[in-house]
């Protein structure tokens, strides 16, 4: 294993402790995202441009889509599971 970890230069724990980062990144955005819709309470992406700068905007929008796309995809697997129900 140590001569793996050589040949990659370390590269499987960089790999790793990026993904750990990214699906961090994902759940938070999700939570975001069911926060929304639970609360009405959204993320002010206005507070997040630097110097009027827009792309930061986009970039955020672009975050918060994915938790949104998430939670869409959560709901409608659990919503067509057998475990469970709507109460509402």
């Amino acid at each position: 294993m140590v001569f793996l970890n050589l040949l990659t230069f370390g590269l499987w724990g960089k790999l790793g402790r990026l993904t750990h980062y990214a699906v961090d990144a994902v759940l938070i955005s999700t939570i975001l995202a069911g926060m929304r819709r639970s609360t009405g309470l959204t993320f002010n992406t206005e507070r997040v441009s630097v110097g009027g700068d827009k792309e930061a905007n986009k970039w955020v929008d672009k975050y918060l889509g994915v938790g949104e796309w998430v939670m869409d995809q959560s709901v409608a697997i659990a919503g067509s599971s057998g475990w469970f129900h709507r109460t509402r």
